[in-house]
């Protein structure tokens, strides 16, 4: 696994769960606000941090935390995702996958082992407009198919979109709530940060 980061402790990221959350490097989209350059782009990456690290804490913190964030980047691009996922479901930990939705074949595997307990899904725009906001050309069969399998798996669910509004409009926002009839969706607003402060810098200061 391609490790970004650790962030010890949060009560908000992981509904009703005290959890740590864990960040992977590697993202398939290049989202015009993205908050964790670091973790999307390349050149930027710094040296994974080490599994071993992550399982000593975690293995530390057992009867304190009771759930683990696996976000992004974007996870799913893990080859070994699911064997990472299976060895903190092994030390008795609830599971949240942050996703963006794009390889529907690698949820259906979690969700047929068992391997997480709540999954949310950015929906980043109305489909004509993916693009604009992720910088590639979005397949609407694929994500579809995602948001089919979470609707159906009976796990705990969110979908959540960050309301760019130089390029998303409040008929978009009612469009894409529309598509999930409006279940379990999250509007938030597109925050600017400090260009030399990414939202996981920020996150490790308040810590």
């Amino acid at each position: 696994m391609k490790l970004g980061g650790l962030v010890k402790f949060t009560l908000i990221d992981f509904p009703g769960t005290p959890a740590a959350i864990v960040f992977t490097q590697g993202c398939n989209f290049r989202c015009r606000y993205c908050h964790n350059p670091e973790l999307v782009y390349p050149h930027l990456f710094e040296e994974p941090m080490p599994e071993e690290e992550v399982f000593s804490f975690l293995k530390r913190r057992q009867g304190t935390l009771e759930g683990v964030v696996v976000s992004g980047g974007e996870p799913t691009l893990q080859d070994d995702l699911v064997r990472f996922m299976a060895d903190i479901k092994a030390l008795g930990y609830k599971i949240k996958l942050d996703t963006n939705g794009t390889r529907p074949e690698v949820l259906k595997e979690l969700i047929d082992k068992k391997l997480v307990d709540f999954i949310a899904m950015d929906l980043k725009a109305p489909l004509d407009k993916y693009a604009a906001i992720t910088g590639v050309e979005a397949n609407s069969t694929v994500l579809r198919q995602s948001m089919d399998l979470i609707i159906k798996s009976g796990l705990g669910y969110q979908f959540r979109t960050t309301y760019d509004k130089e390029v998303l409009t409040d008929d978009d926002i009612a469009a894409i709530s529309a598509a999930v009839e409006g279940k379990n969706y999250k509007v938030q607003e597109c925050l600017p940060v400090a260009k030399e402060k990414s939202a996981l810098k920020v996150m490790h200061e308040e810590l």
